[in-house]
């Protein structure tokens, strides 16, 4: 069960972790993240998160303690929301030379 908790909390911070990206990313908007501040950077890296997101769920197994992994998810997906919603990718703030709204 400690099992399927850790990995339910884990698949909630990279489903939330993916949202900002992937919709900056579908929108050509630039966002800060580990790789870049571009539309195109976003867009692969929030696709990567929901597929990490899917593939620890999985690992999970969500089946046998279905209570306790939807509650650790939803303590991640909260987390991840707090963190976006306050300082979000760690206070990073685009370069100069980086139109905030748009990557084009």
């Amino acid at each position: 069960m400690v099992q399927t908790i850790l990995l339910g909390f884990l698949a909630g911070v990279f489903g939330a972790n993916g949202v900002p990206h992937f919709v900056r990313g579908i929108t050509k908007s630039t966002y800060p993240s580990m790789f870049g501040y571009g539309p195109v950077v976003n867009l692969l890296s929030g696709w990567a998160m929901f597929v990490l997101a899917g593939v620890v769920a999985y690992a999970a197994h969500v089946a046998d303690h279905p209570v306790a992994a939807f509650t650790a998810a939803a303590a991640g997906v909260l987390l991840m929301g707090l963190f976006h919603a306050g300082v979000g990718a760690f206070g990073r703030r685009p370069p100069a030379d980086v139109s905030s709204s748009t990557g084009r």
